[in-house]
């Protein structure tokens, strides 16, 4: 499977990609700054969420209407959302939009109109949205455990921030946080589709080329820490998160951490699914997940079912964890290794999806690496691979266990230690 992405870079430092996809009819377009959530500090948690908000109340010669009019009248789409070490832009527009997308975006990151009155309403916007947040049970306990995993750490505190930390915000110091966080050197506009390629490089050029690279904010380092939190509400259900510490993106483990989530909790062949669903029938819902960043990552577990029944969940989960790696079959490996190749060649069929991964893989590693690279690095993983994760995950016993329920969800988490390290 041969690359396609080809790379070029301003004067400024924003860099380009472009990946020919002459066999499809539209266009998909990605400008990621490398930068979001975790370079807050907490006086400024949930300011990078804010602003990705604030930049589509007007920007450059249009408003906010005329912003989502214009994509819209021409068939197109476009979105934004803000994570932990990125905060992404993204249209979708037939070849005949792509000018207007690229100068829509280009406005969004560099021109918005930031005005007070419109602050002022938006703060009030996500302050509905952190509420909905918390009155979600299974979006709550993520936020739980989480904050357990990494205390006092920006990857402990939520992405949409606090109240009392967005209340001083002003147009003024988010536009010096804007300038600061979507910085030339960290900005990568990639597209694929149905386009040419050198009218693309030159509207880019144009656009983005004025932009302005600001020394200053980094990530603070991560540390997995780990402890257990409990929320007792009235609810039906008791919702389990579990935390171990994972390998960062750039590892070698990367690989081998995805295929051990998959073996564990990734479908229904998982280990989690036939034993905690079909065998003792303690939960709807279980599934396993893996997270990884710049320096650091975690293997997650979530889980919900009858408050009677945490208990037993939580242990089964232990169990299930701990016991992995010993009675790996190569065939599960196999499956696995099935399934994380087939998600990766279906992402493919996707312009929008090959538009984002190549943005962030840039971003990531300093080059855009590939489906072909990532398909060798999945069939190299070994069953001994596995292993060694795996005793890595549990070597120094920390975890992060998260629930939220009836006031009984809190058994669950003495009863996952114990199946984990006892």
């Amino acid at each position: 499977m041969t690359l396609t992405t080809r790379q070029h870079t301003l004067a400024n430092g924003v860099r380009l990609l472009f990946d020919p996809a002459p066999a499809y009819e539209s266009v998909a377009i990605s400008a990621v700054a490398g930068r979001g959530a975790r370079f807050e500090d907490a006086e400024h948690c949930g300011w990078s969420h804010l602003l990705e908000h604030m930049v589509f109340k007007g920007a450059g010669r249009r408003s906010a209407s005329q912003l989502v009019e214009e994509i819209e009248g021409e068939g197109g789409q476009i979105n934004a959302a803000t994570g932990y070490e990125r905060t992404s832009f993204q249209a979708r527009t037939l070849p005949e939009g792509v000018d207007r997308a690229l100068e829509i975006l280009a406005d969004l990151i560099l021109a918005p109109h930031l005005h007070a009155s419109d602050l002022e309403r938006e703060k009030h916007i996500v302050a509905q949205e952190i509420a909905e947040a918390f009155d979600t049970p299974d979006d709550q306990v993520f936020e739980m455990a989480q904050a357990a995993a990494f205390p006092g750490q920006p990857l402990g505190r939520p992405i949409l921030g606090e109240a009392t930390t967005l209340a001083s915000a002003t147009p003024a110091a988010l536009e010096d946080w804007r300038r600061r966080l979507y910085s030339a050197d960290r900005l990568v506009v990639s597209v694929a589709g149905k386009a040419d390629e050198d009218a693309i490089m030159r509207r880019i050029d144009a656009l983005f080329g004025g932009a302005t690279a600001i020394a200053g904010i980094e990530a603070q380092p991560g540390s997995f820490i780990g402890g257990v939190v409990t929320d007792a509400r009235r609810l039906e259900q008791s919702h389990l998160v579990l935390l171990l510490p994972g390998p960062a993106l750039e590892e070698e483990q990367y690989w081998a951490h995805r295929l051990f989530t998959e073996i564990l909790g990734g479908g229904m062949a998982s280990r989690l699914f036939q034993e905690v669903r079909e065998r003792l029938g303690l939960a709807y819902a279980v599934d396993a997940f893996a997270e990884s960043w710049s320096d650091v990552g975690v293997l997650g577990v979530y889980a919900g079912c009858a408050a009677e029944d945490v208990g037993r969940l939580g242990e089964a989960v232990g169990r299930e964890i701990r016991h992995l790696a010993c009675g790996l079959k190569a065939e599960d490996l196999a499956r696995a290794k099935a399934q994380l190749k087939a998600g990766l060649l279906m992402s493919r069929e996707s312009l929008a999806s090959r538009a984002e991964q190549s943005a962030v893989e840039l971003l990531s590693f300093g080059s855009v690496r590939g489906a072909a690279r990532h398909l060798r690095d999945i069939d190299a993983v070994s069953v001994e691979d596995i292993q060694n994760l795996h005793t890595r995950h549990l070597a120094d016993r920390r975890f992060a266990a998260a629930t939220l329920g009836p006031k009984g969800a809190a058994a669950a988490a003495p009863r996952v230690k114990a199946a984990l390290f006892d």
